[in-house]
C-alpha cells in the first residue's frame, strides 16, 4: 500500500518496533496527526479470544469521560409515550414500522446509532440483514435495547461507544479526536481498557490483550505495551 509523504515523515519520528506507555503513545499520536481535518484517534486491541466460541465473545459499551468528539445521530424505534420520551430526550429520529421500507428499499441511513424499546425488536428484526453488517443492530448488552430511552440517549450523546470483537478477534474503537488534549485522550483510553478488562471472558486461557495500537485516521499506529494494561 502506497503511503503519503506526511505519513512517511510521521512514521520516521518514532520507533515503530518499540512498545510505549499509554501517555507516551498518546503524545506521539497527537504529533503524527497532521491532516487538514480533525482526525479521529482509534484504539485497536488484538485479543487472545476466539470469538467463534460464545463463552469467549466480548461485547459491551462504555461512556468515555470526554466523549468521542463526534456528533452522533440517534434513531429510536418506539411507539406512543416512549416515542414522545425519545423525542424529548434529544433523539434525532423516532419511528416504528413505517421506517422499515425507508431503510430497506430507499437505503436511508442518516443515523449512527439505533435504540429500540424491547417491544419494537420484532419490527427491528426485519432489518437485521441491513443493520447487522453495519454494526447498527440494537443489543441489550450495549444498552441499546431498553425501556429507559432517556438514559440510553443521554449516554450516547455523552460519548458512549460500543466495543465488540471483529472476525479476527480485534476490537476497534474511537477514543477521541486529535484536537483533544493528551490528558483527555489518555483518560478516554484508560476508561476503555478498564471496561475491556472487566469484560475479559472467564473461559479465556493465555494472554488476553496480545497487541494494543492507537492511531490517527491518516497516520501511523503507535504500539502500547499490553503487559502494563492488565
Amino acid at each position: 500500500m502506497k503511503r503519503g509523504k506526511k505519513y512517511l515523515e510521521a512514521a520516521k519520528a518514532f520507533d515503530r518496533t518499540n512498545l510505549y506507555d499509554p501517555a507516551e503513545a498518546v503524545a506521539i499520536v497527537k504529533k503524527s496527526a497532521v491532516a487538514k481535518f480533525d482526525e479521529t484517534i482509534e484504539a485497536h486491541i488484538r485479543t487472545g479470544c476466539d470469538g467463534r466460541h460464545a463463552d469467549q465473545q466480548i461485547r459491551g459499551a462504555v461512556v468515555l469521560p470526554h466523549g468521542t468528539g463526534k456528533t452522533v445521530r440517534i434513531l429510536v424505534f418506539a411507539k406512543g409515550a416512549k416515542a414522545e420520551e425519545a423525542l424529548a430526550a434529544g433523539a434525532d429520529y423516532v419511528g416504528a414500522e413505517e421506517l422499515v421500507p425507508k431503510i430497506q428499499k430507499d437505503g436511508w441511513f442518516e443515523f449512527d446509532v439505533v435504540v429500540a424499546t424491547p417491544d419494537m425488536m420484532g419490527v427491528v428484526g426485519r432489518l437485521g440483514r441491513v443493520l447487522g453488517p453495519k454494526g447498527l443492530m440494537p443489543n441489550p448488552k450495549a444498552g441499546t435495547v431498553t425501556m429507559d430511552v432517556t438514559k440510553a440517549i443521554a449516554d450516547i450523546k455523552a460519548g458512549k461507544i460500543e466495543y465488540r470483537l471483529d472476525k479476527t478477534n480485534i476490537v476497534h474503537v474511537p477514543i477521541g479526536k486529535a484536537s483533544f488534549t493528551e490528558e483527555q485522550l489518555a483518560e478516554n483510553f484508560q476508561t476503555l481498557i478498564d471496561a475491556l478488562n472487566k469484560a475479559k471472558p472467564s473461559a479465556l486461557k493465555g494472554q488476553y490483550m496480545r497487541s494494543v495500537t492507537i492511531a490517527p485516521t491518516m497516520g501511523p499506529g503507535v504500539r502500547i505495551n499490553p503487559v502494563k494494561l492488565a
